[in-house]
C-alpha cells in the first residue's frame, strides 16, 4: 500500500509541529545492543517475585545466566519490572500488552536505571479508566549502529508529547513526528521499508508520566519508496482523543527487540493485508502464520508455525479507526513447535468488537 496526500486519513497542514532527529553516527554495534521481555503472570506480588520462566529473558543471560527479570506491585495496577545487569537510563524503547478478558490496558509510566539494573515503570486500568491489576507482557530494548538493509531493518521512537526524546534507525534513516489533530501524530522512518510493498510489522504503546489511562493504536500506516509512514492516535478512558506521549517500533525480518540470528524462531502478522507483513523464520519467509476467527466476535487465534521454541514473548497494537484497543486473552500456547496466540479486541467500554491488530511473536533463539 503506497500513501499519497489524498488518501491521508486526516489532512496534516504545515503549520503544524515537526521533529527530526538525526540518524546515528556509525557503529559495529548492531541492535539490540541491550533488551529484556517478560510475563508478569501473577499481578499481586508484594514483594519482587521472579516472573515466569519460560516467558522471559534478556541480554544478560549471557553474562548472568542465573539472574531473572523480577517484579512487583505498587499499588493498584501499578509495577515496577526490573530486568538485570542491563541499565541504560531512560534510553530505549518500551512496549506493553496486557493479557485478559475483561478489557484492561495497560500504559507506561516511565523507564530508567537502579544500579546496574533497569526499570520499567507500568500502571494498568480497568475499562472506564479505574487502576486495577492485570497481567501483561513488557518489553525493554536499546539498540545503537547500523544494519545492511538485506538484513531487515529496525527502528523505534519516543515521543514525548512536543518532541522526539529519542530514536533509533539501524539504516541511519531520519526519524520524525509530525503533530496533527487532537491525539494525532505522523511518523515517518526513513528507509527501513521495501519500495513498492507494505512490509513489517510496527508495535506502539502510550507513555503517561502521571499515571493517568491512555491508549495509543496505529490508525493507519503504509510505505513512501523505502520509507513507512504510520499514523498513530490516542485516547482517554472516555474514548475520546487526547494528547499523549507515546512509543512506537518498526521491524523487518528480525524480531520484535531489533534482533536476528539469534532469535530465528520470530514472526509477525498483519490482520489487515497479506505478503510481506506476513513474516515467519524458519518458516521460509511470507504467509505462512495465519488468524482463526473465534467465539466472541473479535476474538483471533494468531498461529506462528515452528515458532514454539525456548523463551518466548507476543505483543499486539490495535489497527484501524476509533478508540478500540486490542490485546492477549491468556498466556500463548505452544502446540507442537507451533506458537498459538489468543487475541481479542475491544470497544471503550470493554465489550468485545471485531478490529484491525497487529502481532508480533518471538523466541529468544
Amino acid at each position: 500500500m503506497r500513501l499519497r496526500p489524498r488518501m491521508l486519513a486526516i489532512t496534516l497542514v504545515a503549520a503544524l509541529a515537526a521533529t527530526v532527529l538525526a540518524p546515528p553516527g556509525p557503529s559495529q554495534a548492531a541492535a539490540a545492543d541491550r533488551y529484556g521481555f517478560a510475563y508478569v503472570d501473577n499481578p499481586i506480588m508484594p514483594v519482587w517475585t521472579v516472573l515466569d520462566p519460560t516467558r522471559q529473558w534478556g541480554s544478560w543471560k549471557t553474562a548472568f545466566p542465573a539472574l531473572s527479570a523480577e517484579g512487583i506491585r505498587l499499588a493498584p495496577g501499578r509495577y515496577n519490572i526490573r530486568f538485570p545487569q542491563v541499565g541504560a537510563g531512560a534510553r530505549g524503547n518500551v512496549h506493553v500488552t496486557p493479557v485478559n478478558r475483561t478489557g484492561h490496558y495497560c500504559e507506561i509510566v516511565r523507564w530508567g536505571q537502579s544500579g546496574a539494573d533497569e526499570i520499567v515503570d507500568v500502571q494498568c486500568h480497568r475499562p472506564g479508566g479505574g487502576r486495577d491489576d492485570t497481567p501483561f507482557t513488557v518489553l525493554w530494548t536499546y539498540s545503537s549502529g547500523l544494519v545492511p538493509v538485506v538484513d531487515g531493518s529496525h527502528a523505534w521512537l519516543q515521543w514525548g508529547g512536543a518532541a522526539v526524546v529519542q530514536s533509533y534507525n539501524s539504516t541511519g534513516g531520519g526519524v520524525s513526528v509530525l503533530a496533527g489533530g487532537l491525539g494525532l501524530y505522523q511518523v515517518r522512518l526513513g528507509g527501513v521499508g521495501v519500495a513498492g510493498a507494505l512490509a513489517g510489522n510496527l508495535q506502539v504503546t502510550a507513555v503517561q508520566p502521571n499515571a493517568g489511562p491512555r491508549r495509543c493504536k496505529v490508525i493507519r500506516w503504509g510505505n513512501s519508496g523505502v520509507d513507512i509512514i504510520a499514523y498513530v492516535t490516542c485516547w482517554d478512558q472516555a474514548g475520546a482523543p487526547v494528547a499523549s506521549e507515546f512509543t512506537l517500533s518498526y521491524h523487518r525480518e528480525r524480531a520484535v527487540f531489533g534482533s536476528f540470528g539469534p532469535p530465528k524462531y520470530t514472526g509477525y502478522f498483519f490482520s489487515a493485508s497479506a505478503g510481506q507483513t506476513n513474516w515467519n523464520y524458519p518458516a521460509g519467509g511470507f504467509g505462512f502464520n495465519s488468524s482463526t476467527p473465534l467465539v466472541p466476535a473479535g476474538r483471533y487465534l494468531v498461529t506462528y508455525p515452528f515458532l514454539g521454541e525456548k523463551e518466548t514473548h507476543a505483543q499486539v497494537t490495535a489497527y484501524g479507526p476509533g478508540s478500540e484497543y486490542c490485546h492477549l486473552t491468556q498466556p500463548w500456547k505452544l502446540s507442537a513447535t507451533a506458537a498459538e496466540v489468543d487475541t481479542l479486541c475491544f470497544d471503550n467500554t470493554g465489550s468485545p468488537i471485531p478490529h484491525g491488530f497487529l502481532s508480533t511473536f518471538t523466541s529468544r533463539i
